[in-house]
């Protein structure tokens, strides 16, 4: 493969890991039946309605807790190959900055997320313009993309999640001990076009988003998983034929521990720096 080439998958999955993901355990489906049934629909109802109040205030207090570190899994599948990338390093809670390292195929990668401003320091030789940093505003991607102002790719922003959730989207999946503290699993459905432009998106990973969260008994989230079926544009062949579109899978996965930990984002040097945004928005451009 090309270094070119290679360049931009790494910084692909990058973003995929700003977006959300994290340690990926055994995660089965869980669905079959203990045997037991509600008595009272009444009761059942009321259950349903207190886990979707949790899920729904869970970001304000973690967020509350200002910052934590972070550990993430992305795992990508397309075609019957798949690909994980692992990460970790610590969040802003408030705004959004980060610094994490990234593993990718056996090689690492340096990012810093600042103001929705993506930096990532890639393997030697590997960056463009040969200087070692390359940058991203994400902020001017997801406009593009028709994602807003960039929240969906923020971790500590993920607030639009909870606005799309209903009393009919949510189920308890029972107690889960994670990272050594006892949470509460929720398996949430997202209806897609309740979330920031959902129209757009709608057309990207379909009608629903698949999301687990995993809550402490202060409500606070240490681990969300959200799995998504991405579109992929049709490929063009030597023929000028066009193939039909594929699919991409993702799932990241997020842990969250250690609250109120020191979190020091500072931008590179600019000088070591060669911006990347108009090749993501030029991509962007092709693929729409």
């Amino acid at each position: 493969m090309s270094r070119a080439g290679n360049g931009r998958r790494v910084c692909a999955l990058g973003v995929a890991g700003v977006l959300a993901g994290t340690v990926l355990v055994g995660c089965g489906d869980d669905d079959s039946s203990d045997g037991a049934q509600d008595t009272s629909a009444k009761s059942s109802a009321g259950a349903r309605e207190q886990g979707t109040q949790a899920v729904r205030s869970a970001y304000d207090r973690t967020a509350e807790e200002d910052t934590a570190k972070v550990k993430l899994r992305v795992r990508t599948s397309a075609q019957g190959a798949s690909q994980t990338a692992n990460g970790q390093g610590s969040v802003d809670l408030d705004d959004g900055d980060s610094v994490m390292t990234l593993t990718v195929q056996g090689q690492q990668v340096e990012q810093r997320v600042i103001d929705q401003v993506l930096y990532q320091k890639l393997p030697k030789g590997q960056a463009p313009g040969g200087k070692p940093w390359i940058k991203i505003d994400l902020g001017k991607v997801a406009a593009q993309q028709g994602a807003g102002d960039g929240s969906m790719s923020d971790p500590a922003r993920s607030a639009a999640y909870a606005k799309a959730i209903t009393d009919k989207d949510v189920t308890e999946k029972g107690k889960v001990t994670v990272n050594g503290v006892q949470t509460t699993r929720y398996r949430v459905s997202v209806d897609v076009a309740d979330l920031p432009n959902g129209d757009t998106l709608r057309k990207q990973v379909g009608p629903t988003l698949p999301m687990d969260v995993w809550l402490d008994d202060e409500g606070r989230m240490r681990r969300q998983q959200i799995d998504m079926t991405v579109k992929t544009p049709e490929a063009k062949q030597s023929s000028g034929s066009s193939s039909a579109p594929g699919k991409v899978t993702v799932r990241t996965v997020m842990d969250f521990t250690d609250f109120g930990t020191e979190v020091e984002a500072d931008e590179p040097p600019a000088g070591q720096v060669t911006d990347m945004t108009g090749k993501a928005l030029e991509q962007g451009k092709k693929q729409s």
